[in-house]
Parts: structure tokens; sequence; C-alpha cells
């Protein structure tokens, strides 16, 4: 590596291994994405998934960013063994730096915990660990063995990243991190979400006078789509729900629609990039999820201008503006009270859509996240910084 000032000539891309619980798109894959995008040619990435073949998320990732998806590298999941261990720790030896993402990643970090002193002589690279939240049987309550699991193995990494004050909390008193936890909200670029639909959902054309429900997730059962089905078929018609995303989960869903009646009304569009393009199809946003922490399709919709309707989980309540908050429901009645409520009522939604995209504009552009993680990956690279190429004085 040669410096020219602050300018920095590498030798090659830096070589950044992510090690993801799964990689099929949802809001922290969408976020490593873009912060891949931003990096352009000065990294080089490769990708593991805890779950085999999910790699949905490739598809978000632009033409010219060097990814890869190796077939023969050691597994991240599997049952616990020194062998499998030292396995990936001699692999994470051929890049520059690790991010993990998440409960399914643990191993990969625990790994690096083991072997990271051990290996010191050959100069380990530092690990930068993302944590996004919790399927539903941690929605509640985390599991104390899990718990115990993850103190250990993030004793070596540098840094572990939550996006909401609620995980900040946890990761604080139940995994006693300490200094070590870094808050990063999640952002976009909220200026692209100010114009018209450019492109059609498919599946989906709007009726006359109808009021589109819309959603964006990942068909799993932490999402509990089943239950958003149920609150659209009480509300009287016409409404529509439209489903954006991709998952295990679709079967459960068309049979609830079904069961419900509303299969004719529930549109299932599988995975779109860019929502800034089509999200504004929608006329509001619903959530049913048993678990969130700072939802990125929240931040979305309300760039875009829509109101949002949820339950009380994460940070929803406190990311919404003022006028959406009485929207943010408590139990499953006040739910469904609020969907029909925001769902008859045009110029409310438009009132509270406003004050929303105001609130994403102030709050929620990425610049803001694109610097943090500038800083923190800069220091996990003693001072590179891998989205400018230039050498940052700590």
């Amino acid at each position: 590596m040669t410096g020219y000032g602050d300018m920095v000539v590498r030798e090659h891309p830096v070589r950044i291994l992510h090690l993801h619980s799964s990689f099929s798109l949802g809001g922290k894959e969408a976020r490593a994405v873009r912060l891949m995008n931003l990096m352009q040619d000065r990294a080089q990435h490769t990708i593991l998934s805890a779950v085999p073949d999910a790699f949905g998320a490739r598809d978000a990732i632009d033409p010219g960013i060097d990814v890869r998806f190796p077939v023969d590298a050691p597994p991240l999941a599997g049952r616990p063994s020194p062998r499998r261990y030292e396995a990936l720790a001699r692999y994470m030896l051929n890049f520059d730096l690790v991010l993990s993402y998440n409960w399914g990643a643990m191993d990969g970090a625990m790994a690096h915990r083991i072997y990271w002193r051990r290996w010191s002589h050959f100069l380990p690279p530092n690990l930068v660990h993302h944590e996004d939240g919790f399927n539903e049987d941690e929605s509640v309550k985390r599991n104390w063995k899990r718990n115990l699991f993850r103190r250990c193995a993030l004793a070596s990494a540098g840094a572990v990243v939550v996006p909401s004050a609620l995980l900040a909390r946890i990761a604080t008193d139940e995994w006693k991190l300490g200094a070590r936890v870094e808050l990063i909200r999640n952002g976009i670029d909220v200026a692209a979400y100010a114009r018209s639909p450019a492109v059609a959902i498919p599946g989906f054309e709007r009726r006359p006078g109808e009021v589109v429900i819309g959603t964006v997730a990942g068909l799993r059962r932490v999402k509990d789509l089943p239950r958003l089905v149920r609150a659209v078929a009480s509300v009287p018609d016409p409404v529509r729900l439209v489903i954006v995303g991709e998952g295990p989960e679709r079967g459960a869903i068309e049979a609830e629609a079904a069961r419900c009646g509303i299969a004719d009304r529930v549109v299932l569009a599988g995975f779109m990039p860019e929502p800034a393009r089509w999200i504004g199809h929608f006329d509001l946003l619903a959530l049913s999820s048993l678990s969130e922490q700072a939802p990125i399709a929240v931040i979305e919709a309300m760039a875009a201008g829509l109101p949002v309707v949820s339950p009380a989980v994460g940070d929803v309540a406190a990311m919404v503006s003022d006028a959406n908050r009485t929207f943010i429901a408590d139990d499953e009645a006040g739910f469904r009270a609020a969907l029909a409520r925001m769902a008859a009522d045009g110029a409310l939604r438009t009132a509270v859509g406003e004050e929303n995209r105001r609130i994403a504009a102030e709050h929620f552009d990425e610049s803001g996240m694109v610097a943090a993680y500038q800083k923190l990956y800069a220091r996990a690279m003693e001072g590179y910084d891998v989205f400018t190429g230039t050498l940052t004085r700590l």
C-alpha cells in the first residue's frame, strides 16, 4: 500500500469476507449491498450464507462489483466443532476484513474469537459484527444459551453494529459488549423516493377506487404475514394487499388468503430490486412482524410519503412522525382498528405521509449512515477508507 498525501494506492482491492445468516434480500442485505455498491472497485467481496442457496440479494449488486459466492468454502452452519472452526478461521486469513451478520453467522464469529490471538503472527483480519434482530423464537426473550454464546463469540469483534436503541440496550445489558456496541441508524437515498413509480409490480394493476395496502418483507415466520392477511380481510372493500418479497412462507400466506376468502385481493409479487421505483404504488405500508428493530421498509415508505401501520415492535414508534405514532398499535385489536381507519381516510393518509416524508429527509438520509460506516470500517482497516480510497488519521 503506497500513499500520496491522503490518497492510497493498494496493490489489490480490499478483500472483504461477508458471513451472512442468509443472503435473501431483506433489510440487512439491502444495506450491505448498498455499502458494497458504494465501495465500487476498491473492494473485492466474498459472500457466504448459512442458509444454502439463499442468495436472492445478489440481483441488487451493481454489475461492476467484484463479488464471489464460493462453493468450496467451509460451511457457516453445522454442528460446532474445533475442526470446522479452525477451517473457518484459516479461510478468514485470506481477507483484509471480516463482516458478520446476525445469529446465523455466529459460528464465524466464534471461529475468529478462538483463533484471533492464537494466530496473531498471521495478522488475522479484524471482524465487525452486524446484528439486526431476531427470529420469532427470540422476539420477546432471548435464549440464554445463545446469549452466552454471543457474549463469548463476540469478545474479539472490533465492533458490534446495531440499528436501533432497543438492540443497543440488549447488546450492552445482555451480551455485556460495553463500548464496542455501535448504534448506526439505517438510511436510504431519500430524494430518490420522491419520484412517481416507474416500474410495475408483477401481478398488480390498480382497480378504480381501491386502496392498496403494501408491505415489503422476506416471507419468513418472524414477519407473520398471515396475520396481516387476516387483518386486511377484516377491512371493508375496496382494499388490496400487495406483498413484495420472497421466502419459505409463501405457501402459508397463500393458504391464509384462501381461508379468509380474499385470495383475489392478495398479490404476492416476489422479490423486486430498487423499491424507490415502485413503492409509490402503495397507499400505505403495513407491517405485522413479531420482531423488528429499525426496518428499512419503514424508512422507504416514509421517504415515499406513505403512512405506516405496525405493531409496536423495535424502534418503529420512534421512527415515524408524531402524526403517525397513534397508528403503531400495542395489541391485535388496535392494529386492525388502525389499519381500517387509515385505509378509510385518504386525506389522513396524505397528511400523515407528508409528515413522514419530512422526518425521513431530516433523520434517515443515507449520507449519515454511510459516513458512520466509513469511519467504523476505516478503524477496522487501520485507517484505510474503502469508500474513498483515502487514509484516515485515526
